[in-house]
């Protein structure tokens, strides 16, 4: 996903905004939902990408990563049987595609409604996933074969006795090393790119590990906005404890 990006950055010559967010409701029995989005509307405004293609028509379309599974069985079926797990693994999450060719929208999101927050810690590799059912994206098995990128950064997510905890891991050093070397020359261009984090408790929020995040009026969402350059580099920097009133 991040190379395939790149590429139009690099293409654009300029400056583009793409945002990503990772917004979550958590309730008090510890169920919720996820989401993982992101908005490449500028993006697609400034390349032209739906002016290129006549077919691309106004789209709002949820569908269930279990039907995606379903419909690409064939092909999956050719993976990996290690690759087929992590797959099947996903069939609980849901992909959203918001498109509107006369307002250049381009909106993709990833969600899952968890009984526990940890069953949301391979939705990245969802929504990498998920990409295939965007215009002009490759075919959702192919990114299968070609995932270099989608297996560098890994979140686990845990809720415990009032105790939120979101941790960033690298989930192979050399393999993300070699990716930020790649990524020196566009930095300049990449510079428009966030990640945003914003997480409503059913408490107010006690404390929380990152200190220039905000919060809401009634103290039960915070917010948490990083360059994503910064947050490739360093996943840590979005690592976020949060403790909830009693």
């Amino acid at each position: 996903m991040y190379t395939r990006l790149l590429v139009l950055f690099v293409a654009a010559v300029t400056m583009i905004s793409c945002q990503f967010s990772e917004t979550m409701v958590l309730n008090e029995d510890g169920t919720g939902r996820m989401t993982i989005g992101m908005d490449v509307s500028e993006m697609m405004a400034f390349s032209g990408e739906f002016a290129k293609d006549s077919t691309m028509v106004k789209t709002d379309t949820t569908v269930a990563f279990r039907d995606i599974l379903i419909e690409k069985k064939d092909s999956i079926a050719k993976l990996p049987k290690a690759e087929q797990e992590r797959l099947k693994a996903m069939e609980n999450y849901n992909v959203r595609v918001l498109a509107d060719p006369e307002t250049d929208l381009m909106i993709m999101s990833v969600f899952t409604d968890f009984k526990n927050v940890s069953e949301a810690n391979d939705l990245m590799k969802a929504f990498e996933q998920g990409e295939g059912l965007m215009p002009s994206t490759q075919d959702v098995t192919s990114e299968s074969n070609n995932s270099s990128e989608s297996d560098l950064i890994g979140v686990r997510y845990s809720y415990t006795d009032g105790t939120f905890t979101r941790d960033s891991y690298i989930k192979d050093e050399e393999k993300h090393r070699k990716q930020i070397d790649s990524l020196k020359e566009a930095e300049a261009f990449m510079s428009g790119m966030k990640y945003n984090l914003k997480y409503t408790f059913p408490k107010r929020i006690k404390s929380s590990s990152i200190e220039d995040a905000t919060f809401s009026l009634d103290g039960k969402t915070i917010e948490v906005e990083r360059t994503f350059l910064a947050y490739f580099k360093n996943p840590d920097v979005l690592d976020l404890v949060v403790e909830l009133e009693e």
